[in-house]
């Protein structure tokens, strides 16, 4: 059952590529109409599996297999079904999928268990269109600051405005939020987008802890002028302040003697951004990321009086931006014993291994007990059209989750 069931979750997952913005790659930004089109087809293989399916305020496609009789807890088994822009097919959405089949196999031998089972899609995980991420997560957390209703994105919507637009009610975030008393757990199955699994010759992970983060805007402004007229001593270009800080970032992640620390910048605008004009004004992303939150605070303090100091050697204006501050987040020892156990009973060597990507299960450890399984992904690569997994990969992450929530029943 788990290899037939893998095959469809492959299939499903070639039909939610084709809901893109962009007709050459995959883009699936939040609230977009190529989101909503993912989510017409997630309705109906939900609704196929035997859930009772809804949208919720801030977004969140939630599918629900109920327990054998009324009142039991919830056990919630989510990912997400927005991209980064050109993005693979399985980072997100083979969550959602796994999750899925592991119920419609319940579905299909008409078994229910003593808890019920929620599905969910939860709305903007990458934070590619506003700038932050987890909305989804934090909402069924409890946890949504209505702050960021205010964000907007490139084209000047805000975050109200384009949910607003989906079908959801910024006034009523509130309804999202799930009980604590009314909970089991969270668990997530996602690709692992690094290349132990691969290396070690396994499918499967177990998650033993979430990275922390910290994503910033840096804004350095100076003085433009004629590419022809302004020497270069009297320059205040701001784009080769981005340039040598940039250099900063890197050189601070390669010589800090330690492999889990990481610094990057991933967007750069410059203004006014002529081939004959000294830029005036630059700005860039940075992101840093720890599983131990004082080496992620020491290395973001350490860039951000670099930066400073860049700033004032050069003779220009800088603004620093704190988007996010995300701590990391430790798996359930709870949860990780009876998933390890389910993948010894599938079968599979246990390995513990720590995500340095950011995932929904950050937001949701806010509200319940979190666990994690990694999937094996070819070359470790993600974030990349080149994003690959396996059938027996996918049927081994099914069996996990099928183990896990039948067998392991008192243990979660």
């Amino acid at each position: 059952m788990p290899h037939k069931l893998a095959t469809i979750v492959m299939q499903r997952a070639e039909a939610l590529a084709a809901c893109s913005e962009e007709p050459e790659q995959l883009t699936r930004r939040s609230y977009t109409p190529a989101l909503r089109e993912a989510h017409r087809l997630v309705v109906g293989w939900m609704a196929a599996a035997g859930m009772a399916v809804r949208e919720d305020a801030v977004g969140n496609l939630i599918g629900r297999y109920g327990a054998a009789t009324p009142g039991g807890k919830t056990l919630i088994i989510g990912s997400h079904l927005d991209s980064v822009r050109d993005a693979g097919r399985y980072d997100g959405p083979l969550g959602v999928l796994v999750g899925l089949a592991a119920v419609e196999s319940l579905h299909r031998r008409e078994l229910r268990l003593p808890f019920a089972i929620d599905v969910i899609a939860f709305a903007d995980e990458e934070g590619v269109r506003f700038g932050s991420s987890f909305f989804g997560s934090r909402a069924i957390a409890g946890t949504f600051d209505s702050s960021w209703l205010r964000l907007a994105d490139a084209d000047g919507m805000t975050l109200a405005e384009a949910m607003r637009a989906f079908g959801g009610d910024p006034a009523a975030l509130a309804t999202c939020a799930y009980r604590r008393d009314e909970v089991l757990g969270y668990l997530e199955v996602h690709i692992e987008q690094g290349p132990v699994l691969e290396a070690e010759g396994l499918p499967v992970g177990v998650v033993s802890a979430i990275a922390g983060a910290t994503r910033a805007n840096l804004h350095f402004r100076g003085v433009a002028g004629h590419a022809g007229t302004v020497p270069m001593q009297l320059r205040r270009d701001a784009l080769c302040a981005a340039a040598e800080f940039i250099l900063a970032a890197e050189a601070l992640g390669r010589a800090a003697n330690d492999p889990e620390l990481v610094a990057t910048v991933g967007q750069l605008s410059v203004r006014p951004g002529a081939s004959n004009v000294v830029p005036g004004a630059a700005s860039l992303s940075l992101d840093v990321r720890h599983q131990h939150d004082a080496r992620r605070e020491a290395a973001v303090a350490a860039l951000r009086e670099e930066a400073e100091a860049i700033a004032a050697r050069r003779g220009l204006a800088f603004t620093w931006e704190t988007l996010q501050a995300t701590a990391a987040t430790a798996c359930s020892p709870r949860l990780r014993g009876a998933l390890a156990r389910a993948v010894a009973g599938a079968g599979y060597p246990v390995r513990d291994l720590c995500s340095g990507a950011g995932h929904d299960g950050i937001a949701m450890a806010d509200l319940c007990e979190v666990a994690m399984l990694f999937v094996r992904c070819a070359g470790g690569i993600s974030h990349n059209p080149a994003e690959a997994v396996e059938v027996a990969d996918v049927a081994a992450a099914i069996a996990v989750v099928e183990r896990m929530v039948e067998e392991r029943v008192h243990e979660i």
